[in-house]
């Protein structure tokens, strides 16, 4: 219960239309609930009084009817306008959360995402909240209307006949029970079912995303099979929700049936022995009650399934929405008007996971305009230290700086939109190559754009596309070659005038020897009067950095210029010389 108090508390903002929709409800609940006090009416009054005479009977019996019919069509239009109106509240809600849901994806931290898979976000932000739709939609209000429906039929009941109403009540505790426990079953039956949606949504993404790599080396066939064995868990699950599902019906119509027999009996017996506590309207009143009463008990049982259904996906939802944001901003962040450029980094230790150090005990510092490289073997740190620069992750010792100020003490959005990143798998978003670049920033216009193009080297191949700017690009970025891409991405780089600089240099390791010489050209001009950081792999950039530092499971080595450390004979040059000797360099 605590999530659905949770889920209501998002229709407050709506409060006073759905004070309007339940003024709706309990009006259309007493018209459209007096109905068969008519019918008993027209049935003793018009059909079976014969002490009065029969033009006084017609006469009533077509008042009777006037006010039947205007009463049901006064009722069932204000129920068309409730549920017009309901179902907006309930789209309102939905786009609400739908929108803090993404909002808190897109400020969790990047430890989040590297063990999170991207099938199972995409199953929050799509399959869950759709999950939610109906029930909000329809659920909420609906369960009132519903109830409001079965008290006033109850009402009515106990108004005209006492005798009939509690030999109909009898058989609800019985009902009541069993769909409770139904419910508890179908709970259970829809949180496997988001379990395994979401586990087949992760592997879906992973295949789709390598399929390159797994019709390179011939893996459909295994992994047909391991999609087929997560497909056949979740058509379990669904069968499962079904099988439970499939009773609420044939347990109302029962229900409904039995309420039929108990009527006929108990009511036949009173009229048989001429009782005078039942007439034969009330009794015809009471077989419509009963058609009545079991139609939105029939709904509740339905809207119970829903909410089953529901209660599954929001568990999972407010699952995402409590995770608990491990980066922080400060309540009142430093915000300079512009980096000088200084970085140090201040006995700094890190782990991506507890104690398994990555970064151990790290100090140097870097001045305003200098050039930086790192280098070292797989897994010795480097790009780890770009992003702690950049607070994608938080250091558990030490201190990371620029000018001075520790970077916990910026706003995460402040901090990155003064930094530049160069990677060496660039992204490109599907949308035009002027949106690719400027990111629909709105300070960015089309001479930005274009100027930062030119820059970077990639103006003449954007013009000659059949669209200039203006071609939109597919998803990844198909039809370009990787260098076109490069450069896309460092025009866009460059277009937000970032103050710091860090690239990875591998970035043109997989592109020809013409495109190459542009990219470096690029970088060259982007990195001037930039302090930049640059993770190094090509030797030109080694020998032409400022200074650079040697990195060894995660501990640094040794400093120095080129020319510093090719003195010291030492682990440094050993990795130059390996450079030199490889095929790419």
């Amino acid at each position: 219960m605590k999530l659905a108090k949770r889920l209501l508390a998002y229709s407050l903002p709506y409060w006073r239309w759905l004070v309007l929709a339940f003024t709706l409800i309990l009006f259309t609940s007493l018209a459209i609930n007096y109905l068969p006090v008519l019918i008993q009416r027209m049935t003793d009054q018009c059909l079976m009084d014969f002490s009065r005479p029969a033009t006084e009977r017609i006469e009533l019996l077509l008042r009777l009817s006037i006010l039947y019919i205007s009463i049901a069509a006064i009722g069932y239009g204000v129920r068309y306008f409730q549920g017009l109106l309901t179902a907006w509240i309930g789209q309102k809600i939905i786009y609400n959360l739908r929108l803090e849901v993404f909002r808190k994806v897109l400020r969790m931290q990047q430890a989040y995402f590297d063990r999170t898979a991207v099938g199972t976000l995409m199953t929050r932000v799509t399959s869950d909240i759709e999950r939610l739709q109906n029930f909000v939609t329809e659920g909420v209000v609906g369960t009132i209307a519903d109830l409001f429906m079965l008290l006033g039929i109850m009402g009515y009941m106990v108004y005209i006949s006492p005798v009939l109403a509690l030999s109909i009540f009898a058989i609800l505790p019985f009902l009541f029970i069993f769909m409770f426990y139904v419910n508890g079953k179908l709970r259970d039956a829809n949180r496997d079912i988001r379990d395994r949606q979401s586990s087949l949504n992760a592997l879906l993404q992973e295949d789709l995303t390598g399929m390159t790599t797994i019709q390179l080396f011939n893996r459909e066939a295994s992994t047909l099979e391991d999609f087929d064995r997560r497909n056949t868990h979740l058509r379990t699950a669904f069968f499962d929700e079904v099988r439970w599902f499939s009773l609420y019906f044939p347990t109302v119509e029962g229900g409904q049936a039995l309420a039929v027999l108990l009527i006929l009996t108990v009511g036949g017996l009173l009229l048989l022995n001429g009782s005078t506590a039942i007439t034969l309207g009330i009794f015809v009143a009471f077989l419509a009650y009963i058609r009545d009463f079991f139609r939105p008990l029939g709904s509740l049982s339905d809207k119970a399934g829903s909410f089953q259904i529901a209660m599954a996906s929001i568990e999972r939802i407010f699952t995402l929405l409590d995770t608990r944001e491990e980066l922080n901003d400060p309540a009142e962040p430093v915000t300079p008007d512009r980096i000088a450029g200084s970085i140090a980094f201040d006995n700094v230790s890190f782990a991506y996971t507890h104690d398994n150090w990555v970064i151990k005990n790290l100090s140097f510092s870097i001045e305003p305009g200098q050039v930086l490289a790192v280098v070292g073997a797989t897994g010795a740190g480097k790009s780890t230290i770009i992003n702690l620069i950049g607070r994608f992750y938080d250091v558990q010792q030490g201190a990371v700086t620029i000018d001075g100020v520790d970077v916990r003490k910026f706003s995460t959005a402040d901090l990155r939109g003064r930094l530049g990143y160069v990677f060496q798998d660039p992204f490109i978003f599907t949308g035009s190559i002027a949106d690719n670049i400027s990111l629909k920033t709105p300070s960015i216009d089309r001479a930005d754009i274009v100027r930062s193009a030119k820059t970077v080297n990639a103006h003449s191949f954007i013009e000659a596309m059949p669209e200039g700017y203006d071609t939109v690009m597919n998803e990844r970025g198909a039809g370009l070659s990787l260098g076109q891409k490069q450069l896309l991405v460092m025009a866009r780089t460059l277009a937000q005038d970032p103050e710091l600089l860090f690239v990875l240099d591998e970035a043109t390791a997989s592109v020809d020897t013409a495109t190459e010489i542009l990219i470096q050209d690029a970088l060259g001009k982007m990195m001037r009067n930039r302090t930049s950081i640059v993770i190094a792999h090509r030797l030109s950039t080694i020998r032409n950095a400022d200074r650079i530092l040697v990195m060894r499971h995660g501990e640094l080595i040794d400093q120095g210029t080129h020319e510093e450390l090719m003195a010291h004979d030492g682990y440094y040059r050993h990795l130059y010389e390996l450079l030199l000797h490889s095929p790419e360099s």
